[in-house]
């Protein structure tokens, strides 16, 4: 069978989230959500999916498994998938049409709204005056300390720049903006101005049924100086970023990025013979975190799998696998 054709929008977001121009877990899954409903404007416009929905369906499946592709860790791209994808259906193509472009709207609105809800959750815990150490770029952790700004409370940041992309300088402009002072570091001064810091606030590219945070290569290392120091550490994550194959006994990949972005063809040579490897990510155990914000509430990391459970049941499906 011939593979179906994927709409330009499906291979842009999909090059754009593999590239890391497209970032963060609600734009991630954001866009693709909006790029299902493109592919199913184009496919019932198409001649060869008009007037065949199993052929329509096929070409909604290939264009999840192409952006499920791209980011083996980013949780929320498949909990997308999963929210637009289980709700295509209908006996003709226009009515399939219709539930996907419609489920992604719900899901996109659902979205912008969740975040706002998670920020004023996230700000409830930090009180006038406090400062906040972050680690990489995370929206949802943002909008914890963009509510606490809108209360009147004022807030300073201590920003680690989050080798080997930098994350870091995104999240000091972005705090900047909402006229928060920033003191911008390298993250190997971390454990030093954590005496300085009254809450470390962090997000999660996905969070585990046991309650293990999945966040960007040295938010474990952060937790572990921050418990030692007595500061307290929360995760932002929209529910989107819980993981439902962990519930499953599914082991969270760590993706490896190109060691290109840790150092350079030509310094590597120079050094000679050496191996680099660029995880993206580590695991921050539970007992290190203080609590998960969502936009459903805060909640105990260990609890966090009732909450996991209620969502998406108890186990995971995949809607974009071919049948």
């Amino acid at each position: 069978m011939t593979e179906p054709t994927r709409h330009s929008a499906v291979e842009e977001t999909a090059e754009e989230i593999a590239t890391m121009e497209i970032r963060g877990a609600a734009t991630i899954a954001s866009a693709a959500a909006e790029a299902l409903a493109d592919q199913a404007e184009a496919a019932a416009a198409a001649d060869a999916t008009a007037s065949d929905p199993e052929a329509f369906r096929a070409s909604l499946r290939t264009a999840g498994r192409t952006l499920r592709e791209t980011r083996p860790t980013a949780v929320s791209l498949p909990n997308a998938l999963r929210y637009v994808l289980q709700r295509m259906e209908g006996e003709t193509v226009d009515a399939l049409r219709r539930s996907v472009v419609d489920a992604s709207d719900a899901f996109v609105r659902q979205l912008d709204r969740a975040q706002e809800d998670l920020g004023e959750v996230g700000a409830n815990r930090l009180a006038d005056g406090d400062t906040v150490m972050t680690h990489c770029h995370s929206t949802d952790a943002l909008a914890c300390v963009e509510a606490a700004v809108e209360q009147g409370k004022s807030i300073s940041a201590v920003v680690k720049e989050t080798r080997p992309r930098q994350q870091g300088h995104i999240t000091a402009e972005a705090l900047r903006e909402m006229g928060v002072p920033v003191t911008l570091i390298v993250d190997s001064a971390a454990r030093r101005y954590l005496d300085e810091v009254d809450h470390v606030v962090v997000g999660a590219d996905s969070i585990a049924a046991d309650g293990g945070v999945i966040n960007k290569i040295g938010t474990s290392g952060l937790a572990v100086n921050a418990r030692e120091r007595g500061v307290p550490i929360m995760t932002a994550a929209q529910t989107i970023k819980l993981h439902p194959e962990t519930l499953t006994g599914h082991t969270v990949e760590i993706e490896m990025r190109s060691e290109e972005e840790v150092v350079e063809p030509g310094t590597r040579e120079a050094i000679g013979e050496i191996a680099v490897e660029n995880p993206a990510f580590d695991v921050t155990p539970p007992r290190y975190m203080d609590a998960i914000v969502t936009e459903h509430g805060q909640f105990p990391p260990e609890s966090i799998v009732a909450l996991m459970r209620e969502l998406f049941g108890e186990g995971a499906t995949e809607p974009w696998a071919e049948q």
